[in-house]
């Protein structure tokens, strides 16, 4: 009986076989389920691998589609009805996402209106950076704070447009701001509160974190790597409950999700909202239908939050909002959380997979999108972490295991390289969406 010790990637490349991968990926598929136990996914991947070697010529390389194949007859073979269902559609949606990236490019923008882009590129050439060329030239010049000054101010005129939104609606009972990893939720959630605050509107927050499953329970990778960007790491039938029961007048026990710990306790803090009051959501997952299925539309304005900075570099191709995003969490991770920023990037494709799939396809349900992106903060950025993604350039250049992380690497770093490096950040107010990642910021982060 042969012995699997390689797989031939889709590009080509024959890396170890690693069974790991197998067991995550059914668990992964159970999850969406709603499964749990990973004992029963470790068993199916032995069922896998032993197929294979029973099938397999013994000169043979599989390929990734051979063993997804088995995966898929395996578990319906076993009984697994719903977590084969959700196994084959997880591949075909991974499938499509391979198509529509080969067609277009990994910055979407087709959810993403029009007018709001046109807006955005209008005030860069307003003000003068819509090239990398031109941000270098006023940076040059000592503009730096200036600039700084008419990003922000632009960003806040944007909230301030969306506070009014809500206001003129009327019968909202829950606001919720959702968008992708380090799009900057947190400040935008501050400032709107405070906004809707001085309109006489009282917010009372739901904190999503304190929804999770414990740690143990989310899918990992053959790095050991938790998966915790899915939706499904949530415990969205509980609060979809709680909302419902909130909106209804009635008290509520909030969970309590310890980060240290990775464990959730349940029924721990009481909580319940007048008639009047308006229940605020900052969740990266705000967008997922089944978080809020209960919740009658008339009584949500849904709010998305994405950097829709306009700027070209030196070849005539837009900076992609993801990388910016990417440099965001990489130096917020390091300074609020003691994440190694390399850690950051090789999780970035888990983020992002998770963005497609569950963030991205929703954009066009919102009612109101607030543009985050800032042009200084390319400028702080390169500072920061120019010379990171030029070592891991060479790093991951010949690692089959590591494209991911290579390509976002040569990308980044490629972009850096033409922006011209600001050191002194002391021109960035505490109450810049920046400073949010950055350090600094006069809001709890």
């Amino acid at each position: 009986m042969p012995k699997i010790t390689h797989v031939v990637k889709r590009t080509g490349a024959v890396v170890p076989f690693n069974q790991e991968r197998i067991t995550n990926a059914i668990y992964r598929a159970a999850v969406a389920a709603g499964g749990r136990d990973r004992t029963v996914a470790e068993r199916l991947s032995d069922h896998v691998v032993a197929m294979l070697e029973e099938t397999i010529p013994a000169d043979h390389i599989p390929t990734v589609e051979e063993i997804q194949d088995v995966v898929e007859k395996v578990l319906i073979e076993n009984g697994h009805a719903k977590t084969a269902k959700g196994y084959i559609l997880y591949r075909e949606q991974r499938a499509q996402g391979r198509r529509e990236r080969a067609r277009l490019s990994e910055k979407s923008t087709e959810n993403i209106p029009w007018r709001k882009l046109w807006e955005v590129l209008n005030w860069a050439v307003d003000h003068d950076v819509y090239t990398i060329e031109r941000l270098n030239a006023r940076i040059a010049g000592g503009e730096f704070a200036q600039i700084v000054h008419e990003a922000d101010r632009a960003y806040t005129e944007d909230i301030t447009t969306a506070a009014e939104v809500i206001r003129s609606r009327g019968g909202v009972r829950v606001v919720i701001v959702a968008g992708p990893s380090s799009s900057g939720k947190t400040t935008t959630t501050v400032k709107l509160s405070h906004l809707l605050g001085k309109m006489g509107h009282n917010l009372v927050p739901l904190t999503i974190d304190n929804y999770f499953f414990d740690l143990e329970l989310h899918p990992r990778d053959e790095f050991g790597d938790y998966d915790f960007e899915t939706p499904h790491a949530l415990d969205l039938p509980l609060i979809n409950e709680h909302l419902v029961r909130l909106v209804a007048g009635e008290e509520v026990l909030i969970p309590q999700y310890d980060f240290k710990t990775g464990k959730r306790r349940d029924h721990q803090t009481p909580l319940r909202v007048d008639p009047h009051d308006i229940i605020l959501i900052d969740s990266l997952h705000g967008l997922y239908a089944d978080m809020t299925r209960g919740i009658d539309d008339g009584y949500k304005f849904k709010l998305y939050i994405e950097p829709l900075l306009q700027i070209k570099d030196d070849a005539g191709r837009y900076v992609r909002w993801t990388d910016l995003r990417l440099m965001r969490r990489m130096v917020r991770d390091a300074t609020h959380r003691a994440y190694d920023p390399q850690q950051t990037l090789e999780h970035w494709h888990y983020v992002r997979s998770s963005e497609m799939r569950h963030i991205i396809p929703y954009v066009n349900t919102t009612d109101y999108i607030v543009n985050s992106g800032l042009p200084y903060e390319l400028p702080v950025m390169c500072a920061r972490l120019f010379a990171h993604f030029e070592r891991w350039v060479d790093q991951y250049r010949d690692d089959p295991l590591r494209l991911d992380a290579f390509a976002r690497a040569e990308r980044v770093s490629h972009l850096l390289r033409q922006v011209a490096p600001v050191e002194d950040e002391s021109a960035i107010p505490a109450d810049s969406l920046l400073r949010e990642f950055i350090g600094g910021s006069c809001y709890e982060v």
